[in-house]
């Protein structure tokens, strides 16, 4: 027999590694989960890009309920084009 092998752990040493690599692992994962998620909800519409962007989704909207024609759509699209 091998007394005092694996410094006397035993077979525990194997379980406390194998718990420490789910750990580890699960860890990693995680990380990668909100880095992702992160990325993501700064790509939500609206939270980046330049201020024209909104301005055309508003003007968008108020031709969706017929607030404005489509000709004064195109004239203010057109005025938001030129100011990029």
């Amino acid at each position: 027999m091998m007394y005092g092998w694996n410094g006397g752990w035993g077979v525990g040493a194997w379980v406390l590694m194998a718990l420490m690599m789910l750990i580890f692992w699960g860890g990693v994962v995680t990380v990668v989960i909100l880095m992702l998620r992160r990325g993501q909800a700064s790509e939500a519409p609206g939270a980046s890009g330049a201020p024209h962007d909104e301005a055309e989704r508003i003007l968008n909207e108020r031709f969706a309920r017929g607030e404005i024609d489509e000709t004064e759509l195109a004239a203010r699209r057109a005025a938001l084009r030129r100011k990029q």
